[in-house]
């Protein structure tokens, strides 16, 4: 899953970067890459790629930090919605 993350956020926010550069722990947020819009668009796209429910899914910073992250946030959410 972490993968796929990862593919997300270099295609739309770090296109010229190399996924191997990208860390699954470096803070989106704090070094700007993620900015209040793109927590919107990254929210989105959780939504849609794992079937989670936007009512769901709560748009708090730290949910979307870092690739661990969202990671860590989908897999809790999807096992809350029951579709482990």
């Amino acid at each position: 899953m972490s993968g796929d993350i990862k593919d997300f956020i270099i295609t739309q926010f770090l296109p010229d970067i190399d996924p191997a550069e990208l860390s699954d722990d470096y803070d989106l947020v704090e070094n700007g890459v993620v900015d209040s819009l793109g927590l919107l668009r990254v929210v989105a796209w959780v939504s849609e790629t794992h079937g989670l429910s936007l009512d769901d899914i709560p748009i708090a910073p730290d949910n979307f930090r870092s690739v661990e992250a969202i990671r860590r946030f989908v897999a809790e959410a999807r096992v809350s919605a029951g579709l482990h």
